[in-house]
């Protein structure tokens, strides 16, 4: 059987760009036993996959030039080789961009789509949730009346974070980029206040002023210069969960030193950088509280969906202009 795939191109240098990737077709191999075959339904871009694009020794391997480029994807059985998937079942896995592929049935998991949207397993019910999760509360640990900062608090790991913060009784704020996003923040999502950093003067001065008993908690997705504004407000022994730097991933060369170091060390601050795939253990657990609390109304969520397998990689480079409100998804029609 034919199909189409993208593969990494080329490794880039700075901001990607469309010559990064490629389409090619392949033909997939009859199944062997235990194997399914998967039409893809939905594709997650996230800005991770910007990290494994680079040659380089990290937390989870780089993609390899000339081979297909993986991330989370809902998709549909189409046939099957295993007594545990059945063709017609709905299922989420680490899978290529690919239009059709085949997988070991252990590698994937079987959803139910019947109450809840399949995306919702790529956002919500998936990595993004369970970042923003493990993030807010081992780390965060808000507590009732505190102040949290969320940045990239639009972004699919943000919206989750800053409702979780709400409902652990915080005051919280957000840092999103334009106005409509600030908006939807506090409109549709609970956010108590939010700040566009890209018409704001100075993030320090107007969180300032917005929190004047300063900040106990932060929720890091951005780094730079919104992050030293954060900083510069945190409360003594003030938390912050370390979770991306989306500001700093195509940068060619990264600052040589580190405003917030000092801020850090005289409020004895408590700096945790994660990997939410380092606690895989309480996955379980952690989608049991997702889950009550969506079907609870007490999380919201939203989604950028870009329609055709050809867009994949302009939705993978709109997260780096902010084109997204939410998970941004690409489905494959």
């Amino acid at each position: 059987m034919e199909t189409a795939q993208f593969v990494l191109a080329s490794r880039p240098y700075g901001m990607p760009s469309p010559s990064n990737f490629r389409v090619e077709k392949i033909i997939l191999e009859e199944l062997k036993d235990n194997e399914v075959l998967l039409k893809s339904w939905y594709i997650s871009v996230d800005p991770y996959l910007r990290g494994r694009m680079n040659d380089t020794k990290s937390y989870v391997e780089a993609f390899q030039v000339n081979q297909p480029i993986k991330s989370g994807v809902v998709a549909k059985v189409i046939e099957s080789k295993s007594n545990k998937i059945k063709t017609g079942d709905i299922v989420v896995g680490t899978l290529p961009w690919s239009v059709f592929s085949v997988e070991n049935a252990d590698k994937l998991r079987k959803i139910d789509n019947s109450k809840i949207p399949p995306y919702f397993y790529l956002g919500l019910l998936g990595m993004p949730g369970l970042t923003a999760y493990i993030g807010m509360t081992d780390i965060c640990k808000p507590a009732k009346g505190e102040t949290v900062v969320v940045s990239g608090a639009a972004g699919a790991v943000g919206l989750v974070a800053g409702q979780i913060a709400k409902i652990k009784g915080a005051r919280v704020i957000g840092i999103a980029g334009s106005e409509e996003k600030c908006n939807l923040l506090k409109e549709k999502f609970g956010f108590d206040e939010a700040i566009n950093y890209k018409t704001t003067k100075s993030i320090r001065k107007d969180l300032g002023k917005i929190c004047p008993e300063g900040v106990d908690a932060y929720f890091d997705n951005v780094g730079g210069e919104i992050t030293e504004g954060v900083v510069a407000n945190l409360n003594f022994r003030a938390r912050i969960a370390l979770c991306g730097q989306i500001s700093q991933y195509n940068s060619t060369k990264l600052p040589a030193g580190n405003l917030v170091m000092a801020w850090i060390l005289t409020k004895s601050v408590t700096l945790q950088g994660f990997i939410v795939r380092s606690f895989s253990d309480r996955f379980d657990e952690v989608l049991t509280y997702l889950t009550q609390w969506l079907n609870e109304d007490k999380l919201k969520y939203t989604e950028t969906i870009i329609h055709g397998f050809d867009k994949l990689p302009d939705a993978f480079l709109g997260l780096f202009s902010g084109k997204n409100q939410g998970k941004m998804l690409v489905e494959i029609e």
